[in-house]
């Protein structure tokens, strides 16, 4: 789906999503200070919403215009503001201070795109900061519930550290994986709860200024 397939389902009045933020995004960034953050694929809002509720300086971009329209109008009903950018996240450019907290939920892209959208996320940490990316399990496809059902878009936490060792290579900046697994999370339906299969990968960029002569 393009730009013009996300607007014109953003266009109803509700929301597609829930407003209640991502479980595994609440829990990971809990230990952390608030800062600046990047909701990079942000949609509706509703992570970066919460973020903004939690005391972090939050920017928003999405490729989908009518999407941030609705963030923006959950951010004024929630109290708190935000930094909307209408971009692709294959190839904004982010500021060059970085932030302190780059979260990128469920963008489910072929590899390619997906290989670019990393790239740009981590072109977007600052020093120190923190990298959550989580997204619907390739193991979703056969053994969980919802999400894509192409497995083009589909991915595991192997990918995901893949694509952040290339991203690290031709940016020349060094990252910790802190965390890479698979995460289960109960989605309730009309027949009962079932399992939803994620995938979880959280790392850290090293503030290599602060290593002694000869640590790199």
């Amino acid at each position: 789906m393009d730009a013009n397939d996300w607007n014109s389902r953003y266009e109803t009045d509700e929301l597609i999503w829930t407003i209640e933020a991502n479980q595994f995004l609440v829990s990971e960034v809990a230990g952390l200070q608030p800062g600046t953050a990047l909701d990079l694929a942000c949609g509706e809002g509703r992570n970066a919403v919460w973020l903004a509720m939690q005391g972090w300086d939050v920017t928003g971009v999405d490729f989908a215009s009518v999407g941030l329209l609705k963030a923006q109008r959950l951010a004024i009903e929630s109290g708190v503001t935000g930094t909307w950018i209408t971009a692709d996240a294959t190839d904004w450019t982010a500021p060059t201070d970085g932030f302190d907290l780059v979260a990128m939920l469920y963008l489910q892209l072929p590899a390619s795109e997906r290989q670019k959208s990393i790239r740009t996320a981590v072109s977007a940490m600052a020093p120190d900061g923190t990298i959550l990316i989580i997204a619907h399990h390739l193991l979703n496809l056969i053994e969980g519930y919802g999400g894509p059902q192409d497995a083009n878009f589909l991915m595991t936490p192997e990918d995901v550290v893949d694509d952040l060792a290339a991203a690290e290579l031709g940016l020349d900046v060094e990252l910790v994986v802190e965390r890479n697994e698979r995460v289960d999370r109960v989605v309730q339906t009309p027949d009962g709860p079932r399992t939803a299969i994620d995938m979880l990968v959280r790392a850290r960029r090293i503030d290599t200024t602060k290593l002694s002569p000869g640590a790199v």
